[in-house]
């Protein structure tokens, strides 16, 4: 381990699966807009030299030997994290797809360094492809039936928070449920959750067939987690 992941105050922690041709510029880009951070890339079983790009631009990779999903391999990546001594006091979460506009989301800790949230989310200001908007409208409708709150960025991937939101949010949800459970767990736990709208660029889908099959497992996880949480409120 790098003496740069030990004992930074900042850890950043980027969920890719075969990024290889834009790893390298969102590392350089998070490098330069957040010195001293800590760079963990959490590679999903990728096949195209992801994991040997972080590596090459200096990060930390955990990586596995198959795909576990994303929420699985963002689970492994932040404990990692959290093992390093002294633990980091502030995380940011972002995709490996963002290329230079990963260098756009320190406002994103600022504000929670500022003290106005606990968990800041980037709602991109810009809307790129995507499909029809289900699987986003049963994300918004499965946190506000889950914890009340209202969203505009309910699968955002780009998220600061203090480390106690990390622990307590921890283990996240399977697969593209991640972000929803971690919503609803953060609000639960009394944490305070407030979305900024960031420019960011990313790898959109379009209306293809690949592109709605992405959605429609979207969809599936987000209803599995919607499920579990409600579980749990019948439970209490």
């Amino acid at each position: 381990m790098s003496s740069e992941a030990a004992g930074s105050s900042l850890a950043v922690i980027v969920a890719a699966r075969d990024e290889a041709d834009r790893i390298g510029a969102t590392l350089a880009a998070l490098r330069e807009a957040l010195p001293g951070a800590a760079l963990w890339v959490a590679d999903d079983a990728s096949t195209d030299g992801t994991a040997e790009a972080a590596m090459a631009a200096g990060a930390q990779v955990v990586s596995r030997g198959r795909p576990h999903g994303k929420g699985a391999n963002m689970t492994a990546a932040a404990e990692a994290a959290l093992s390093v001594e002294p633990p980091p006091s502030l995380v940011l979460l972002c995709d490996g797809d963002l290329g230079a506009s990963a260098g756009r989301l320190p406002p994103l800790t600022e504000a929670v360094e500022r003290g106005e949230c606990d968990l800041a989310v980037a709602a991109f200001s810009r809307r790129l492809g995507g499909g029809f908007g289900v699987a986003l409208g049963f994300a918004r409708w499965a946190i506000r039936r889950c914890c009340g709150l209202q969203t505009k960025a309910p699968i955002s991937g780009q998220r600061a928070m203090r480390v106690e939101v990390l622990r307590a949010t921890l283990p996240f949800a399977r697969g593209y449920g991640m972000e929803v459970g971690m919503t609803v767990d953060a609000v639960r736990g009394g944490y305070a959750v407030r979305e900024y709208e960031v420019d960011l660029e990313h790898r959109a889908t379009g209306k293809t067939p690949a592109g709605f099959l992405h959605r429609a497992r979207q969809l599936t996880d987000f209803a599995r987690v919607y499920l579990s949480r409600r579980r749990k409120d019948r439970n209490l």
